[in-house]
């Protein structure tokens, strides 16, 4: 039943989402505005599209919500595959099930490392400018001191 449910939750929102499925409801929404004056523009009228479209809004919330459940699990998933095969820390597997007030800390945590990192790296790269331009000025004084030789 879940595997029937499944592959039919993705295939109805691939569906439900594809360009001819919005053009198919426009004509219909067209179809019933133009229909308006036929039915002198009355309740039952009325009632026809409003209880269509809640239909069927009441039931793609379910689908969508069923396919956004089964994504999110799958994209976590493949990070917590991705956090174990790597040199990152365990501390992050199951995240997703922490309160709001833990998921704070932990990235306040995280914006303090990058913090860091950062001025690591602006410190490495001050440094290598600093190198190439004490080279740059060697390189200079060196072309100076042979044009002078040679002139």
């Amino acid at each position: 039943m879940d595997r029937f449910f499944a592959r039919f939750a993705n295939a109805t929102a691939r569906v439900a989402g594809s360009p001819g499925i919005f053009i198919l409801c426009l004509l219909l929404v067209v179809g019933w505005a133009a229909s308006g004056p036929i039915f002198q523009f009355s309740e039952t009228w009325q009632l026809v599209i409003n209880t269509g479209t809640t239909i069927i809004t009441f039931l793609m919330v379910f689908l969508i919500q069923n396919t956004q459940n089964r994504d999110s699990a799958a994209v976590q998933t493949k990070l917590d595959e991705l956090i174990l095969t790597s040199e990152a820390e365990n501390d992050f597997m199951g995240i997703e099930k922490l309160t709001e007030k833990e998921l704070a800390a932990m990235h306040a945590r995280c914006v303090e490392r990058a913090r860091r990192a950062h001025e690591r790296l602006d410190k490495v790269s001050a440094e290598r400018d600093a190198r190439r331009d004490r080279a740059a000025e060697k390189r200079d004084k060196a072309r100076k001191v042979q044009k002078a030789k040679k002139g």
